[in-house]
């Protein structure tokens, strides 16, 4: 007899829940007889379900074990097999990544080949460089010498020219010996045609601490036996510090906003720029001035790249961890808490490759100053991005499930919202109930946001319409309602609705679930008048309502309101009868990184691990608050970003600067 799945797993829900538990649930053993009766694939689809963090290391192993090892490992970056590939008529294109830079290796091998000097000639793309590289090109096709456009991205109206170049390349225009290598990050404007002619290449940084580590001890300054036997003990301490401090500052990358809320470019000229002024300073001065060096370091050669304020603070907070005095003083000094990580003592280059290969292969989120929960952060956020990928590889509207056509199932979904939209907000009947009044500015705030709102139901509400028409054959189905059907079938908000939409990162169901408790929100304030707790995530324009709450506070006791600014305080009831009698009561906020304990009132480590806290003197974490867990917004024209919101100050028992590298946030709203 066929057990039926869903039985199955609610009568064996002791045995599923080892799965669920599991360190490594992929390479779990299913519960009999759901091993045999279910392929690999269905195993998967299970497995998304139940642990959607571990799919990249299932796919892995189906791909591994149906088409072999060699699909899921990257080939090495090997220039000559590309060079190679290549002949005068053909460019070789690197595609960038952030943290790799080819061009050194692209030195080393045009020497290698007798192409150095004036027989290679480089020039970085933007704007007026288009002609001179067009007579590069023309003389190097002649003289049988080569060219490099570095930054094709750059230049994205001369890219039509570049084509046009790469077209009329043939053996007889061009010298044998001629190359063309451009390089480029991936963008919609760099031409499909050199693409498709040209050979590919892509040089990944190097990936964990380890490997980042030799990179840097494999490569100039430090490899040249001249610079590293010159350098004295604290030299050796401060240069193994620096190059950690780079490692850590790109691998940070991997844990998305927990790591940077926005993912920097760093590479090694950040690296040796640091390194040559390091020795500077060591060789010009008596005792090491570490306020200069930690500047122009931080601040400059790593800083420049930096344009989020947040982002600076913790940079700057993960420098001061290896230019200190301790570093050089205390031989025992080290970088993590559990003491695997240190600065070895004083030996040859030799004895620095041998223990940066002895280090942990897999490095522990502690290193990063990160709490071990976040590795389950970045295996969901890479999950999220291959099942976005795999959707970009679909083509238009297919036929789809046993409930029918794809129509149907559309009709079903705009149905379904239509259906729980409630009317619009009546503008001037909120007016004539809560008029401008100068001394409740909430009045003001509860208006605009009935307008933005009203804006966003009619957007959704017309587009619906609009599809179901052109699904029946009443109107034309265009490129629009295309784009709206597709988004609709995948369960995503569609794009027409995100342009006059609040940041939301949520799926379509919880999206519609969130915008119908907004709606709500500004119904009771309007039926009940103002609530007593206000709902801070509810708001479409946060600011407003913070400036309002300001405004109320500067004019009931006329004070200029450039010069106020809010206190915080989390109290221990999440519900109030009354307002108080000045500022707001809020709720609907949520800690990324850490959780609050309600008992001691402070900022906690989050929940997994029996950490004993150990009482230091009591400070304030500056916490930003975003509206969505991305964390990177764009300046919008009010002068606010799209995504902060305001800064709150939390107590803690840790130094602050234990929670600024835990990349710790308050979010107005989770993503699910």
């Amino acid at each position: 007899m066929q057990v039926n799945f869903l039985d199955h797993f609610c009568d064996n829900i002791t045995e599923w829940r080892k799965i669920y538990d599991s360190k490594e649930p992929h390479n779990a053993k299913f519960p009999v007889p759901m091993d045999k009766r279910l392929n690999d694939l269905q195993k998967i689809i299970i497995l998304r379900c139940l642990r959607p963090d571990k799919i990249t290391p299932a796919i892995t192993n189906y791909v591994t074990d149906k088409l072999g090892k060699k699909f899921v490992e990257p080939p090495p970056f090997d220039l000559t097999k590309s060079y190679l590939d290549s002949n005068c008529t053909i460019p070789l294109i690197f595609v960038l990544s952030p943290g790799a830079d080819p061009m050194a290796s692209l030195l080393k091998f045009a020497n290698d080949k007798a192409m150095s000097g004036s027989k290679f000639q480089a020039i970085s793309l933007g704007q007026g460089q288009g002609p001179i590289a067009t007579k590069m090109i023309k003389a190097a096709t002649e003289e049988g010498t080569w060219v490099c456009l570095q930054n094709c991205h750059l230049a994205v109206s001369w890219m039509p020219m570049l084509e046009k170049i790469c077209e009329d390349f043939t053996p007889e225009v061009c010298n044998s010996s001629f190359r063309l290598w451009l390089t480029s990050y991936p963008s919609p404007k760099f031409p499909v045609t050199i693409l498709q002619n040209g050979v590919k290449m892509t040089n990944e940084p190097p990936t964990g601490l380890r490997l980042n580590l030799l990179q840097s001890y494999l490569t100039d300054p430090v490899s040249d036996p001249q610079f590293f036997n010159g350098c004295e003990g604290k030299e050796l301490k401060l240069l193994f510090g620096v190059c950690f401090f780079h490692a850590l500052v790109q691998e940070r990358k991997k844990f998305g906003p927990l790591g940077w809320n926005i993912p920097y470019g760093f590479n090694e000229s950040d690296l040796r720029i640091s390194i040559r002024q390091l020795q500077l300073f060591i060789n010009e001065y008596d005792t090491i001035p570490f306020e200069a060096i930690s500047y122009l370091t931080g601040e400059c050669n790593y800083g420049g790249r930096v344009t989020d304020d947040w982002d600076r603070r913790l940079l700057l907070t993960m420098l001061a961890d290896f230019y200190n005095p301790h570093i050089i003083e205390n031989s025992h000094y080290k970088f993590s808490p559990s003491g695997n990580y240190f600065a070895p003592p004083k030996g040859t280059y030799n004895d620095y490759i041998e223990f940066i290969k002895k280090l942990p292969f897999i490095q522990h989120p502690e290193i990063f100053g990160l709490h071990e929960n976040v590795d389950i952060s970045k295996d969901l956020q890479q999950t999220k991005i291959l099942f976005e990928s795999l959707l970009l590889t679909q083509g238009g509207i297919k036929q789809t499930g046993s409930s029918g056509s794809a129509d149907q199932i559309l009709l079903q979904i705009t149905k379904d919202i239509l259906n729980k939209l409630p009317n619009d907000f009546d503008i001037e009947s909120a007016l004539l109930k809560y008029p401008v009044r100068y001394e409740e500015s909430m009045n003001t705030v509860l208006v605009q946001e009935m307008e933005r709102f009203n804006n966003l139901i009619k957007t959704i509400r017309n587009t619906l319409r609009d599809l179901e028409k052109a699904i029946k054959g009443v109107v034309v189905m265009d490129s629009a309602l295309e784009a709206l059907s597709g988004s609709l079938l995948v369960g995503k908000v569609p794009e027409m609705w995100a342009q006059r939409s609040y940041p939301s990162l949520k799926p379509l169901g919880s999206y519609i679930t969130d915008f119908l408790a907004r709606l709500n929100f500004l119904q009771d304030w309007y039926n009940s008048g103002k609530p007593c707790v206000f709902w801070l995530s509810g708001f479409f324009f946060t600011q407003a309502f913070l400036t309002g709450a300001m405004q109320n506070y500067a004019r009931k006791y006329t004070i200029p309101i450039d010069v106020l600014g809010y206190e915080f305080e989390v109290i221990p009831s999440d519900t109030s009868e009354k307002a108080p009698e000045d500022g707001v009561y809020i709720h609907g906020l949520y800690l990324d990184g850490a959780r609050w304990d309600r008992i001691r009132s402070v900022v906690s480590a989050a929940k997994t691990t029996s950490v004993v806290a150990q009482i230091v003197k009591s400070n304030a974490y500056v916490c930003p608050l975003y509206k969505t867990s991305e964390r990177k917004g764009t300046l919008s024209t009010t002068g606010h970003s799209t995504n902060f919101v305001i800064a709150m100050l939390l107590k803690t028992d840790q130094p602050t600067q234990h929670w600024i590298k835990r990349g710790v946030a308050l979010l107005c709203q989770l993503d699910d």
